[in-house]
């Protein structure tokens, strides 16, 4: 099942993450788990208004990527942006701390997961040539 939203910029991000996380050995993604350790929520708005929810399970098994919430699973960390928010972090034109200062990120829960995420874009940003920074 693809990860993709139509109308989301930051969908074509989230696969990127998606094929990067695929191309791992299921050895390197329960290394990944083990270092994050946290599900991470992304909500997102898009210039129309509407809202689309990600997450990301960093805690358990192999880890994924899924469209919407996952049944029985609550996340660590809930972020809310807007889409072209979440793509200027992830080119590394936005630095997160500021947006968050702005108020242009909102987060809910455990705030230091934010920073254990970035391992994981870091090494999609390696092998995709995209930048990762939050």
């Amino acid at each position: 099942m693809s990860i993709a939203v139509e109308g989301f910029k930051s969908s074509a991000l989230l696969t990127q993450i998606e094929e990067h996380l695929k191309t791992l050995t299921p050895a390197q993604r329960k290394e990944q788990v083990s270092k994050v350790k946290g599900v991470f929520q992304f909500n997102v708005k898009n210039e129309a208004g509407k809202v689309q929810t990600w997450t990301f399970d960093l805690k358990n098994g192999e880890g994924s990527i899924n469209v919407g919430t996952i049944n029985g699973v609550k996340p660590d960390i809930t972020i809310e942006l807007a889409d072209q928010t979440f793509v200027d972090l992830a080119d590394g034109k936005a630095n997160g701390q500021k947006l968050f200062m702005s108020g242009k990120i909102k987060v809910k829960g455990a705030i230091m997961l934010a920073t254990k995420l970035e391992t994981v874009l870091k090494g999609a940003q390696a092998q995709t040539g995209f930048k990762a920074k939050l």
